[in-house]
């Protein structure tokens, strides 16, 4: 028997709580603050008035280019480029785990007949995924007739689906009118460094015009190759996002240079990611000891480079079969047997119907953060007071998930200006089988002890109390409420603690945390 992937529009009801918001939502154009160059891109959940309305339409729904759309839209990606033209420090595409989520992991490698096929079905049974990706194993452009034959099938079966490819730029000048041929709005460089000094320690080598190069001569040539790339695409106005992994003691400092290098170029986004090294990949950081960023050295490199460009913050690292919202994967739902036993019923009308519904709800988010603004506004001494927020999610912008179930937290900062997003952070699942694990707790309070406070949908007494002794606010009143108007509705009572002189403000991570930390739950 087979399965019909199929979603009927007559299940899709809004809440009242979202109608009563409706009312209030002035026009919304945008989803991002204006970059250091005065142009609107994406990387915050803002919406700013001088977003041209071309570009506005090209990120609305995009989840990698919009922090906003990335709680309520999916994105897929097709395994049908192995092949790669160059040897990253940081990749290995031989290893393979179902549970890893990584860059150049498949499970399967597809031809561009299958992956079409896979992505009518994914898009008949996830009708909120909007774009679908080709991001390796390898590299795209290194396997440029099975990559644009996928672009042509999807561009005749599924019109609706924006079409966008990530690529390491050393062919991307040869291939860049064909991008344009295909309507592939969106194009993601990875860009490690712009002084080949520092590439030589990246990529050991490069395969490019039929010779292999090495050393500082190949990395050279990749960096002229991506700026080239990267200018050719903003004269044609195609979105570029920048993708860099932040490796300690080889690149951290210098990504700064790097942001400054493809802002002037006309970059759209930044991603700075934190390298991926365990031992077990096998990759030579991996193998060599080359440690990874902290979270906090993270989050200092983003901040310090957000003032030249916005950065995208809400990255996953995602497998390049990756199928689903940002942060989960159901990739293990659309193998290629399971999709030959599925009776495909691809209807644009019905997506089309499910994503407006999709998009009030995004609206909603909007409007409740901005009535809580309102209030926030009103505030007195609230400068210098800044705090994070830990929220366990399944998405849809709401703390909806139980402190037990997380396995990752996102992170909001908090301040006078509002709530913005700022990172996640990946944890050990606390809940196993009915009982909590103590060692897994602490790994969780580890990765999120420069919080004040963890919002959640639900939390047992033992860890609740645990967190409490760590200095973090277990907060359960705000279960399925909007999560940036939330944190800001939580930020005013706090600050109100602080004028009171009930406590005394201290940013996580000094010694000796507040006494009697401020517990909002019972407030």
């Amino acid at each position: 028997m087979q399965e019909t992937a199929y979603v009927s529009v007559g299940d899709i009801k809004p809440t009242t709580q979202l109608n009563e918001l409706l009312e209030k939502v002035a026009e919304h154009k945008g989803c991002g603050t204006s970059g250091g160059s005065g142009k609107a891109s994406c990387g915050s959940s803002d919406g700013p008035e001088d977003m041209d309305p071309e570009v506005w339409e090209k990120v609305k729904n995009h989840p990698c280019y919009s922090e906003e759309a990335h709680h309520h839209y999916a994105r897929m990606h097709v395994a049908v480029a192995p092949a790669c033209n160059i040897q990253c420090n940081y990749c290995n595409r031989k290893y393979d785990c179902a549970n890893e989520s990584r860059p150049g992991v498949v499970s399967e490698k597809l031809t561009p007949e299958q992956a079409s096929k896979k992505v009518l079905a994914v898009a008949s049974t996830i009708p909120q995924m909007t774009v679908l990706g080709i991001a390796g194993p390898g590299d795209p452009l290194a396997n440029p007739e099975k990559t644009f034959k996928t672009f042509e099938l999807i561009a005749k079966t599924a019109p609706d689906i924006k079409l966008c490819l990530s690529t390491n730029g050393l062919t991307l000048p040869d291939h860049v009118d064909t991008i344009a041929g295909f309507n592939v709005d969106h194009v993601t460089i990875t860009v490690n460094m712009v002084d080949p000094e520092i590439g030589q320690h990246i990529y050991p080598w490069i395969y490019y015009k039929k010779k292999r190069y090495t050393g500082i001569d190949a990395a050279r040539i990749l960096t002229e190759r991506q700026m080239q790339g990267l200018e050719m695409l903003t004269e044609r106005k195609i979105l570029c996002k920048i993708n860099s992994v932040m490796i300690p003691g080889i690149n951290d400092k210098h990504l700064v240079e790097v942001n400054r290098a493809v802002k002037s170029r006309g970059a759209f986004l930044h991603n700075i990611m934190p390298l991926i090294s365990a031992p077990e990949h096998g990759t030579v950081f991996g193998l060599n000891g080359q440690r990874g960023p902290t979270a906090q050295e993270l989050k200092a490199l983003q901040d310090s480079c957000e003032g030249e460009m916005n950065m995208m913050r809400h990255c996953r690292q995602c497998r390049a079969d990756a199928v689903g919202l940002l942060g989960e994967d159901r990739s293990a739902e659309f193998t290629t047997e399971k999709i030959d036993a599925m009776e495909v019923v691809y209807d644009a009308e019905t997506r089309k119907a499910y994503q407006e519904t999709v998009e009030q709800e995004r609206q909603a988010t909007v409007a409740a953060k901005n009535a809580e603004k309102e209030q926030l506004a009103k505030l007195a001494d609230a400068e210098g007071i800044s705090m994070l927020i830990a929220v366990a999610t399944k998405g849809h912008g709401k703390v909806n998930e139980h402190f037990g179930h997380a396995t990752e937290f996102q992170i909001y900062e908090a301040t006078a200006k509002g709530a913005k997003f700022v990172g996640h952070r990946r944890v050990d699942l606390y809940c196993q089988g009915g009982y909590g694990e103590e060692d897994s707790l602490q790994t969780v309070i580890r990765a999120i002890n420069d919080c004040h406070a963890v919002f959640v949908a639900k939390i047992g007494g033992c860890p609740k109390d645990d967190l409490k002794k760590a200095g973090i606010d277990p907060v359960d009143k705000y279960a399925n409420a909007f999560i940036e108007q939330s944190a800001i509705s939580y930020f005013m009572e706090y600050v109100g603690k602080v004028q009171s002189g009930e406590i005394v403000h201290q940013a996580r991570g000094d010694a000796d945390i507040r006494q009697g930390a401020f517990t909002a739950a019972a407030a």
